[in-house]
């Protein structure tokens, strides 16, 4: 996966949801849990993108020699 394409996916992630945040109305625990739910899908995102999770779930690492 391409290091431009990392980064401006993760500046477009981090600024809509900073526009969320900032801009529509919401309890405090709801926009907790909203954060809570992109900053997982962008981890497992960037896992499964340097092939460190699989798509069955296994994780892949490198052997030690």
């Amino acid at each position: 996966m391409p290091l431009i394409t990392v980064v401006l996916t993760l500046i477009v992630v981090g600024v809509l949801l900073w526009l969320v945040n900032t801009y529509i109305p919401m309890d405090g625990k709801i926009k907790q849990v909203l954060n809570v739910v992109v900053l997982i899908a962008v981890i497992l995102w960037l896992l499964y993108g340097f092939g460190v999770l699989g798509h069955s779930g296994e994780i892949r690492l490198p052997e030690i020699k």
